[in-house]
């Protein structure tokens, strides 16, 4: 944002906006329901995560997103904090679906270069487990005890997945951007 400030709130120049952004949104499955939005403040007023982190603030981002600052959000950890309780979506006058929404920024956040650092964690473990958790011996007991089969890491169908859909390349992007100095899905740029 720019450092001339009005009061608390900093000016924004038209360099700072992408007009298109919230098409770009809209066009994202989620993320359809973005202009329906009045900032009624329903989903920030009903979010766990705002009772716990008053600085989340899923209004806000919307807000932000509208008005097409997209790096803005797209750095932002907080597109990242939501829990998917879908309790704001369940509440939202507008059927804005706020959860979905959430999904959409992080897969745009993504596909522009912002993944949250835990992707590369979650696509390791699925890589190796076939899963976000690990399977081991004590799971393993309990599935036989319950009568289910023994659980095992897959052979290359997930790394062929990670591949194929370019996450791969997607977070050696960004580990690339962070190694330079920038932030990748970071704590920079909060809303």
């Amino acid at each position: 944002m720019t450092e001339a400030p009005i009061g608390d709130f900093p000016l924004v120049t038209d360099a700072e906006t992408d007009p298109g952004f919230a098409a770009r949104i809209r066009a994202t499955p989620g993320g359809e329901g973005i202009l329906r939005c009045y900032a009624c403040g329903t989903c920030s007023a009903s979010c766990p995560i705002r009772a716990i982190d008053e600085e989340f603030n899923p209004r806000r981002i919307i807000r932000l997103a509208l008005l097409g600052l997209k790096d803005e959000v797209l750095r932002s950890q907080f597109i990242w904090l939501c829990t998917g309780c879908f309790i704001c979506q369940e509440r939202c006058p507008q059927d804005v679906r706020i959860t979905d929404l959430m999904m959409a920024l992080r897969n745009i956040a993504t596909l522009e270069g912002y993944p949250h650092p835990t992707l590369q964690s979650i696509a390791e473990m699925l890589e190796a487990h076939g899963a976000v958790l690990e399977t081991g011996d004590f799971e393993n007991e309990k599935r036989a005890k319950a009568g289910l089969p023994p659980r095992r890491p897959p052979a290359k169908p997930v790394r062929d997945i990670i591949e194929g859909t370019g996450l791969d390349a997607k977070l050696r992007a960004a580990k690339a951007k962070t190694t330079e100095g920038q932030p990748a899905g970071g704590k920079g740029g909060e809303p």
